[in-house]
């Protein structure tokens, strides 16, 4: 019964991952629920297992039917790398109760600002190219893959934002780069997580398939309805993030 909830729990976090990134706000407190006595690195370990593989096809699928500018992505994907295994290092020395403060007031800024611009990420119009944007891209990657390693809510959705946000990408480009970095982010956070010995590989197999099958599910309707879709659910889903973390900030 334990590996039938948090599996379905792992579907429903690989659909919304797939879409617009925010699927650790499913399947970690269904982790924590399921196996409440399990030391926390743990169940990060086994979050990570599992997400890289419905990320990773997302970004495969992504890649296939969007134009990725690879060239910036790449070396970006790189820096997400770096920063990810250093924040995974990083949770072990240093307290990281001020950002559970910060982050839901940070998520209510990129909620305002999104209603706000009603045309933001409507239109795939880059506002910068060459090296310009592979810099741009770099250091989005270091700085959110830090913040993935060292906390991680949210992740796929502030790239997705800082991807049409400051170099200027639609919903459905910016949700496919966000893939591809997010790959690596949580590629560098299960490393170390495994090498510490956090991950337990008799669940993770099983909930790694169960992403999987939820990330091909909301790939494919996000293609299917292009980027005006993706918007709605990124509103949606950083709705959802700012009640989960103020609540676990502030009342809890």
């Amino acid at each position: 019964m334990e590996l039938l909830l948090v599996s379905l729990a792992s579907v429903l976090a690989g659909f919304v991952d797939a879409i617009v990134g925010g699927g650790g706000l499913i399947l970690v407190p269904a982790l924590f629920a399921v196996f409440p006595t399990t030391h926390p690195a743990t169940l990060f370990g086994i979050n990570k297992s599992a997400s890289v593989w419905g990320t990773a096809l997302a970004a495969r699928q992504y890649a296939r039917r969007v134009d990725m500018a690879w060239s910036a992505l790449l070396p970006a994907a790189a820096a997400g790398f770096a920063g990810g295994f250093v924040g995974a290092w990083a949770v072990t020395v240093l307290p990281s109760e001020f950002l559970r403060k910060l982050l839901p007031i940070v998520l209510v800024g990129v909620l305002l600002y999104t209603l706000v611009k009603k045309d933001l990420g409507r239109d795939h119009a880059p506002s910068l190219a060459g090296r310009t944007q592979t810099l741009a891209a770099c250091a989005i990657g270091l700085v959110l893959g830090f913040y993935d390693g060292f906390f991680g809510p949210g992740t796929g959705s502030f790239f997705v934002f800082l991807f049409v946000r400051v170099l200027g990408y639609d919903f459905l480009n910016a949700s496919a780069a966000a893939k591809l970095l997010n790959t690596a982010t949580n590629l560098a956070a299960l490393i170390l997580f495994a090498i510490k010995g956090h991950v337990w590989w008799h669940y993770a197999a099983t909930l790694a398939i169960a992403n999987i099958v939820g990330s091909l599910l909301g790939t494919h309707l996000a293609l299917k309805h292009g980027a005006g879709f993706v918007r709605g659910v990124f509103i949606f889903v950083v709705g959802a993030l700012i009640l989960k973390t103020g609540y676990d900030a502030f009342l809890r």
